[in-house]
């Protein structure tokens, strides 16, 4: 029987040590999402942590403040559904 509960405990290091193992591949991962046509991309870390943000130029109309706000964000949400997929 401590046979059998040594090699349960051995099991379950092991895969604890896997699981550690992925979860830091996937925190070094980055995930990009875009939106109004590259407009705006927004860069997240497999944490869900935004590290980049680029804007285009030609996106910032101080006429319109509401569509950058909505294009950024849209961006955001795209990046954080691919982190979330993988």
């Amino acid at each position: 029987m401590n046979d059998q509960l040594g090699k349960l405990m051995k099991q379950a290091q092991k895969m604890q040590a896997d699981m550690m193992e992925e979860q830091e591949k996937l925190n070094s991962m980055v995930f990009k999402g875009s939106a109004g046509g590259g407009m705006a991309e927004v860069v997240v870390n497999g944490k869900m942590e935004i590290t980049d943000i680029k804007i285009m130029p030609e996106a910032v109309d101080p006429e319109d403040v509401e569509m950058l706000e909505d294009v950024i964000l849209a961006a955001i949400q795209e990046a954080q559904k691919k982190a979330s997929q993988e």
